[in-house]
């Protein structure tokens, strides 16, 4: 029987972790591919406080990893299938089959973004592939930069990277863009921004670091070179929720939705970070989702169970 269940090794679960394992709370994180979540794909951090020179994404994580069991937590490098309510006990079905019982549960598995899935994106990831402008931009500062998008997201990206770098180009498979009206007219009298309608990224080029991508027309069939430092892809993210679609309410979107407690709307389950909703996913912002969720838990527990 644990206290508290995480799901996910993020930001959001390893300080979730952090602070029940701290509260004396019986702790386990499961997380199925790495603990440390997609910041670990940073190169460099220099947003969260604390760390002026920066810091790579991988060592920032390690901290957090070694603090958490410092204190205790368990972790278990297993993904889970599937969660139950069963009132005062929950019980977490792993991936591989085991049943485990729980009094309260975490869920932070996180949000994917969607990739090109295309040479070289793989490869450069964290070397200028970048899935997150806020995270990355500052290291653009005066260099040329793609965006490949034409939603919301990848038209913000694209206004906040145009304050950084000397050129932007914004990548479409389309001859429009998708986004609202209002982020549209911003870039477009942007001078640092050049749209490049009606083209896909064939393949992400460099040596180190990137030095360009290949482009199609998606008309002509025709490909050409475009020489930049930084891809920052934009094509859509999809939150890890398929496995309790079920049972925890989502919004349009499939993200959880949580009060200011991180409560979901079963008593005893808690979700923090980017799989949530949320106005801004940052390691930063995981972390304190992860601590309101792990205090919930432990209030819970001392109240309810």
């Amino acid at each position: 029987m644990y206290d508290v269940i995480i799901i996910g090794g993020g930001p959001a679960g390893l300080t979730a972790g952090l602070y029940a394992a701290r509260g004396g709370l019986k702790t386990l994180i499961c997380e199925e591919k790495v603990f440390g979540g997609q910041i670990v794909m940073s190169y460099e951090v220099d947003n969260y406080p604390g760390f002026p020179k920066g810091i790579s994404g991988m060592d920032l994580m390690d901290n957090f990893i070694k603090q958490a069991e410092k204190f205790g937590v368990e972790m278990n490098y297993d993904g889970v299938k599937s969660i139950e309510d069963e009132g005062k006990t929950k019980t977490v079905t792993l991936s591989s089959g085991t049943k485990l019982t729980t009094k309260t549960i975490i869920i932070a598995a996180g949000a994917s973004p969607n990739k090109l899935n295309c040479p070289g994106e793989k490869k450069f990831t964290g070397k200028g592939v970048s899935y997150c402008a806020t995270c990355d931009g500052a290291f653009f500062r005066g260099k040329k930069v793609a965006v490949v998008g034409g939603g919301d997201s990848a038209i913000e990206e694209a206004l906040y990277l145009a304050n950084l770098a000397s050129k932007v180009y914004i990548i479409h498979r389309r001859d429009q863009l998708r986004a609202v009206k209002i982020l549209q007219d911003r870039a477009f009298s942007n001078k640092k921004i050049e749209f490049i309608f009606n083209h896909v990224v064939k393949e992400i080029q460099g040596d180190k670091f990137v030095n360009g991508v290949l482009i199609e027309n998606v008309q002509t069939k025709e490909l050409s070179r475009l020489e930049v430092d930084g891809v920052f892809i934009y094509v859509g993210i999809t939150p890890n929720t398929k496995f309790v679609e079920d049972l925890i309410k989502l919004d349009e979107n499939g993200y959880i939705i949580v009060n200011d407690k991180m409560e979901t709307n079963i008593p005893g389950i808690y979700a923090a970070g980017d799989i949530r909703v949320t106005p801004l996913r940052q390691v930063l912002t995981a972390a304190a989702d992860g601590a309101i969720a792990a205090s919930s838990a432990q209030i819970y527990i001392e109240t309810k169970c």
